[in-house]
């Protein structure tokens, strides 16, 4: 049986590439001349003042909220590049249902796009509904070969997975599945695979490296492999906005990490979402791509949308979502995302929300954590979507 084990470091790491050193390897070929340094362009500072965001709320020449989201939205969607065609129909199909405690989950399949039927974990609360539904988008952690199974708890497939899932959700969620304790609180609970992740990957198995060629030849045909992961964020929505124990109007979405990252895009790019909670992902570029401190891009293509930054950055864009409630904890001791740009993309947002009599709706907080989103932090996103959904 294929190795399960993962490295200490990548558990930890939920958006950078894990690197395995060959000690026969050779070295690196070098010149004694170089442009690039960690990463980066040694011209990067001269690069990042270059970036005004004139589309931003505030910079904007736009002076009315709503004529302003409109605008900005359609900015992030020219940057995604051409969309994915959506499906003609869902064409749901249950494939085998697990009775839990207090719910049920179903293993389902569903038409995502044009071009992809993809399996799903669905879990209904028993009772009767419509219920409250959050779509669960799952994290990176420079582990694809599990998605939405680091959501809700595995069944129906191969025992490697089930051990994986286990492992992930011990080290990551503090041994708590996210989905399946939302689900036994009353929360229609969906979670489906990124591409590349889990049942989307590569046939020749997982390869990390071959995500950022991948995501090449992507653009070479004219899309945007990021951006296929944000339609596909939107279609699973709206699908999930059809079934029946659905409440359409009460629909949530939350993540960690990558995961975060999605929550808070989705949040902004469709109304469907009505509530959205991020843990671990947010930060300016200023500080996320920063000789100062250390700090570059770890996602590779995960949340690369071509020319976006000439317009908007992050806070920016989860700022479209705004007045909706929107929860973000991001942790002190948290590599990945220095504090100092943490808090600086926070005050952009409550700038925006409090502009629009909204403060009340956006909590932002820096927890004594690290990457990562234990019992408490699951504890602090069931009392929000309680009190907003």
């Amino acid at each position: 049986m294929k190795s399960i084990i993962l490295t200490i470091v990548a558990l930890c790491v939920c958006l950078g590439p894990v690197s395995a050193q060959n000690d026969k390897k050779k070295p690196l070929q070098k010149r004694e001349k170089f442009e690039y340094s960690f990463d980066l362009p040694v011209y990067v500072e001269m690069l990042k003042r270059e970036l005004t965001y004139p589309l931003a709320w505030g910079n904007s020449e736009i002076k009315d909220f709503g004529k302003w989201k409109v605008a900005a939205r359609k900015k992030v969607f020219e940057c995604m590049m051409a969309s994915p065609r959506p499906a003609a129909k869902f064409d749901m199909q249950v494939l085998e249902e697990e009775k839990r405690d207090g719910y049920t989950a179903k293993r389902i399949e569903f038409n995502v796009n044009a071009y992809s039927r993809v399996t799903a974990y669905l879990l209904v609360p028993d009772g009767k509904g419509p219920f409250p539904a959050i779509n669960a988008l799952h994290d990176h952690g420079a582990h694809l070969y599990i998605g939405k199974e680091k959501m809700i708890r595995p069944f129906g497939v191969e025992q490697e997975v089930i051990d994986d899932a286990q492992q992930w959700v011990d080290n990551l969620y503090e041994g708590q599945f996210v989905g399946d304790y939302l689900a036994s609180h009353g929360y229609v609970v969906f979670s489906v695979d990124a591409p590349l992740w889990g049942e989307r990957g590569r046939e020749e198995g997982v390869d990390r490296s071959k995500y950022d060629i991948i995501a090449g030849n992507m653009m070479m045909l004219g899309r945007d492999l990021c951006a296929f992961m944000h339609y596909d964020d939107i279609y699973s929505t709206d699908f999930l906005a059809t079934l029946p124990e659905v409440d359409a109007k009460r629909i949530g979405c939350l993540g960690c990490s990558m995961g975060a990252y999605r929550a808070w895009m989705l949040s902004a790019l469709t109304d469907r979402v009505k509530a959205a909670a991020a843990i671990c992902w947010m930060v300016t570029t200023d500080v996320q791509m920063s000789t100062a401190d250390n700090k570059r891009e770890y996602g590779g293509f995960a949340n690369c949308l071509p020319g976006l930054r000439q317009y908007l950055d992050y806070p920016h864009i989860a700022s479209i979502a705004c007045p909706k409630p929107m929860l973000f904890i991001n942790g002190s001791q948290d590599h990945l995302f220095p504090v100092r740009g943490v808090n600086d993309a926070f005050q952009i947002m409550r700038d925006t929300w409090n502009s629009q009599k909204a403060g009340d709706k956006l909590e932002t907080e820096i927890w004594d954590i690290p990457h990562s989103c234990g019992l408490k932090a699951q504890e602090r996103m069931l009392q929000f979507f309680d009190k907003n959904l």
